[in-house]
């Protein structure tokens, strides 16, 4: 949807802007950061005191109810600008060759500083402002003695943006120092996370089918962080005098086709959930989902004449296009805001408990008819599913295209894997995993047991590489980022066998010997999170054993099936102390909260026990077998490769050469020393 050349006016060209555009681009910012701020301000002055009374909490005043509503917008402003700047400099840089892996001074780069550091001040106010509004409490509570740390704890906002606070306090630091391209990757992963922790335990927490709105808000979260982020730098540059190169035009038009379906379809469910069944303009939380449609609506306009513009006159970037897209987005960031003000329909639905933790009811007791029939779409995994199978074939595609070919056992184990996956979370197996142990413990297992082996036999990284080419005449693409990755000295501390091993087997004993596992599974988020570290823990640890791709720190097979031994007898004592536990139940007072006539703790952590052990021993027999069969052929291959080596002579030839040397330094030594040697009638060969 963007499109620009690849020949540019010569001031433009080297970066030179003129004090007009300078003016133009502090007005338009000027401009942007009203429609940020002013939408939270007002709903805030609208609703007053009642939006407080309606979730009984008493008015901590407008100080402090206009302050959190302005930091939220001001907040979310600095972080989609540090993800945006991240994202621009990792994948839409105009940088070749050498100098593609080295992050140089830039307008990106500066952006990322500055809005990085407000991210973190804006954070560490959000800390404070939280813990009072979301109480309900005034600006003077804080002069009492201990009043903070009882209002911090008395609610999870602050927390997440304490969490929001660290990441961007991360990014901050790093990017003051960054030289190469590998080192904006953990504040990339930083600022995922700081992005996601205010928006999981705001609105979409709460409320039937909150399950369904937490895996949809998360989606928007990061998809409109990314999207819009990207093309406010964009917009950033074009309106400072800069151009975009034709193939990062082309990057961005990829990245808004892909996001903007995301974004739609994301914001339709939200919708849905928030509404609650009222009509779309019957609260004001419909209102401001109009309004919301209104600036996508904007946005989608002012890109498609953003587009027009430069296939018209392609020398001169266009200015108001992007300045339109750049207002219509900080319209969303406001509105956004401004419903975090107001509490939304679903608020006042009647919950049942296991709503309340779940987000749906489990009626019937679990068995297989119900394992089998009761599905439960888990939204994350099944997006996660779609777009890992669709890269997975799109890299298929381009091999075959190019004559290559890839081995079908390879694909359908990527796409069995990945199978596993989504039925597994989203059957009857991932609605019961929560209020039944013995269920979790199934999908605990099939998720860091069953699926990472197929995952690891489908060989992703080697496809991508494969499938891809360097191109120094190009600005670096996706087989450059996967080769600066391989060769990350984090990674290779990723994939230290110890942390590997401690990464596997330690999960078990230290998730559910504490009080993590009874922790996040009250939350829909916390439960997904676990779920994911569950696939990650299993992937480097069978990447390691049995994968396709060749891990950062290879293990000879010898040092494979002694890291698979070692680890078996770990699952089985889990297994086991689950299993004789008769008076101490993992998670006890969750599962009690239920209150569900089915509920037996015993018999549960019984076939939990069970489950760990037998599903822990037969998968990891399996992989031996696997491994077994890798080292067979290998052997063979190393005797097929000596078998043409002795077959060609070259053996015999080295034999007769080293024979030589041997007879001649003989001669050597008979002639004694100040006598020159016999002559041999060949001459050693260098």
């Amino acid at each position: 949807m963007i499109s620009s050349a690849a020949s540019t006016a010569p001031a433009e060209a080297h970066g030179e802007r003129s004090p007009r555009r300078t003016a133009t681009a502090l007005a338009i910012a000027a401009i942007a950061l009203a429609a940020v701020t002013v939408p939270p301000i007002v709903a805030t002055l609208e609703v007053g005191p009642f939006a407080y009374e309606q979730l009984y909490l008493t008015f901590p005043g407008f100080e402090v109810a206009v302050v959190t509503a302005l930091g939220q917008g001001l907040g979310d402003l600095a972080a989609m600008l540090t993800f945006g700047a991240l994202l621009y400099l990792l994948f839409f840089r105009d940088a070749r060759g050498k100098r593609a892996r080295r992050i140089e001074p830039c307008l990106e780069l500066t952006v990322l500083r500055f809005a990085s550091a407000a991210w973190a001040m804006l954070s560490a106010g959000m800390v404070v402002f939280e813990s009072l509004d979301s109480s309900g409490m005034p600006f003077t509570r804080l002069a009492e003695p201990g009043a903070f740390a009882f209002l911090y704890e008395s609610s999870a906002f602050p927390r997440a943006w304490t969490v929001s606070l660290i990441a961007a306090t991360i990014v901050s630091i790093s990017c003051q120092f960054v030289t190469r391209w590998t080192g904006l990757l953990i504040p990339l992963w930083a600022t995922c996370f700081g992005i996601l922790a205010p928006v999981v335990v705001g609105q979409i927490l709460v409320g039937p089918n909150h399950d369904l709105g937490s895996d949809a808000g998360t989606y928007q979260a990061l998809v409109t962080g990314a999207v819009f982020g990207v093309l406010v730098i964009a917009a950033l540059r074009t309106i400072t005098g800069r151009t975009l190169e034709p193939v990062i035009a082309i990057r961005l038009t990829r990245l808004i086709l892909v996001g903007v379906p995301v974004i739609v379809a994301s914001d339709l469910l939200l919708a849905w959930f928030k509404l609650a069944g009222s009509s779309l303009v019957g609260s004001s939380t419909g209102w401001q989902i109009l309004a919301r449609w209104a600036c996508l609506a904007l946005l989608l306009i002012a890109l498609l004449s953003w587009r027009a513009a430069q296939r018209t006159n392609p020398s001169r970037p266009a200015v108001w296009p992007p300045a339109i897209a750049t207002v219509a987005i900080a319209g969303w960031l406001g509105i956004t805001a401004a419903m975090t003000r107001i509490p939304p329909p679903h608020y006042f639905q009647p919950t049942s408990i296991s709503q309340v933790f779940l987000g749906f009811d489990v009626e019937a007791p679990p068995s297989l008819l119900v394992w089998f029939t009761h599905w439960r779409p888990n939204l994350l995994f099944i997006m996660l599913a779609i777009a890992a199978v669709t890269a997975y074939l799109w890299a298929i595609r381009v091999l075959r295209n190019r004559g290559d070919k890839w081995p079908v056992g390879r694909t359908i184990s990527w796409i069995g894997g990945w199978c596993v996956i989504v039925f597994i979370t989203s059957s009857g197996f991932g609605k019961y995993s929560a209020p039944d142990f013995g269920t979790h413990m199934i999908v605990h297992m099939s998720l860091n047991m069953l699926a990472p082996i197929l995952l690891v036999m489908g060989g992703i990284i080697t496809l991508l590489l494969r499938a891809t080419r360097a191109d120094p005449t190009r600005p670096a693409g996706l087989h450059h980022w996967i080769t600066w990755v391989l060769h990350w000295k984090v990674l290779r501390f990723v994939y230290n066998p110890l942390f590997v091993f401690v990464l596997f087997v330690g999960s078990y004993y230290g998730l559910y010997f504490s009080g993590i596992f009874e922790e996040a599974m009250r939350f829909h988020w916390a439960h997904q999170l676990m779920n994911v570290h569950f696939i990650i823990a299993g992937y480097l640890f069978y990447g390691l054993v049995i994968g396709v791709d060749r891990p950062p720190r290879p293990l000879p097979h010898i040092g494979k099936l002694g890291f698979v031994l070692a680890a078996m007898p770990f699952h089985a004592f889990f297994g086991v102390i689950l299993m004789m536990s008769t008076e101490e139940w993992i998670a006890q007072n969750f599962y009690l909260y239920f209150g569900l006539p089915w509920t037996d703790l015993q018999a549960s952590q019984y076939l939990g026990g069970g489950v760990a052990w037998a599903g822990g021993e037969l998968p990891l027999l399996l992989v031996i077998i696997a491994l077994g069969i890798q080292w067979s052929r290998q052997d063979a291959k190393e005797a097929r490769r000596k078998d043409r080596h002795l077959d060609s002579g070259r053996d015999e030839e080295f034999d007769d050469y080293n024979k030589m040397l041997e007879t001649l330094a003989k001669r050597r030594q008979a002639a004694g020393p100040g006598r020159p040697a016999p002559q041999s009638d060949e001459e050693p060969q260098p």
